[in-house]
């Protein structure tokens, strides 16, 4: 297989977990080459997702660094195994490969949780929604990439739309549901909805009003997305400076711990529908 020069996210992600397993059965990377039959520089290439590495070999891997977690295997060799370019590759070189990781991780994720302050969340935003705010990017996006981005993340809401989508959770303060981007009409029609999509029988939409008071990590917005193998998790953080991905398992654990807190200051469902009612209704 050719070096990649830019591997996504999920690749190297692959190539992350190889060398955690590596690394904890104590073998170094000249005799994960050897148990290939390669030269000792594949190993770091491989690990890195600079190199692809096939099924079989994964599997050789696994059995050989002595990993119990059958589930864990199964999905390192799916993912060994996909050669099919997703459709946010018709994106790459227009935009930033960060936003095109958070596509990806969204198509494959099987649960997704996300928890924002000042913005709705992007799966659940209308169309004039996200265009309004990206006429707020600083400096002021060009006509193209402002089209692109609006493109992408209105491409990205399909992963709602599948047969089987993955379970959706979404947090929202009542800074991010009064912000009028686009003024009054535009945030009315976006929260009516948020409204629309609550109902679904795989989307939960809970908000979190101003007398909940303050909690941990206010201000930030983070996904938390779940895999078929908990081990494989990440977290996706939102920030001026663009898109964070964080795999490490305390990582993992500190933001599991945030949603719970989180959950616990939010409306239930059925409160959290009237809530956001009657602030569409006070436009």
């Amino acid at each position: 297989m050719p070096p990649r020069t830019t591997p996504t996210a999920r690749q190297q992600r692959l190539g992350h977990e190889l060398r955690k397993l590596r690394e904890q059965s104590g073998m170094t990377a000249q005799q994960a080459a050897a148990l290939l039959g390669v030269d000792r520089t594949r190993i770091p290439n491989i690990e890195s997702g600079r190199f692809g590495i096939s099924a079989e070999r994964v599997r050789t891997l696994a059995f050989n660094y002595g990993c119990p977690d059958t589930g864990l295997v199964d999905l390192l060799t799916e993912m060994a195994q996909e050669r099919a370019r997703g459709w946010w590759e018709e994106q790459r070189g227009l935009l930033l490969p960060s936003l095109l990781d958070i596509a990806e991780l969204e198509f494959h994720a099987v649960e997704l949780h996300t928890a924002t302050t000042t913005h709705i969340p992007g799966l659940l935003q209308t169309e004039d929604h996200a265009r309004a705010v990206f006429d707020t990017a600083d400096p002021q996006l060009p006509g193209p990439d402002l089209l692109a981005r609006l493109s992408l993340r209105l491409r990205r809401q399909e992963v709602l739309e599948r047969e089987r989508p993955p379970l959706y959770e979404a947090v929202i303060h009542e800074a991010a549901l009064r912000m009028q981007f686009g003024g009054p009409k535009i945030t009315r029609a976006q929260l009516e909805h948020i409204l629309d999509q609550s109902e679904r029988s795989r989307i939960t939409v809970r908000a979190i009003p101003f007398a909940a008071g303050g909690f941990p990590g206010a201000g930030q917005s983070f996904t938390y997305v779940g895999a078929a193998v908990a081990q494989l998790d990440t977290v996706q953080l939102d920030s001026s400076h663009g898109s964070m991905l964080l795999d490490a398992d305390m990582q993992l654990r500190r933001y599991r711990g945030l949603l719970e807190r989180l959950r616990t200051l939010a409306l239930s469902v059925d409160e959290s529908r009237d809530f956001i009612r009657r602030i569409a209704q006070d436009l």
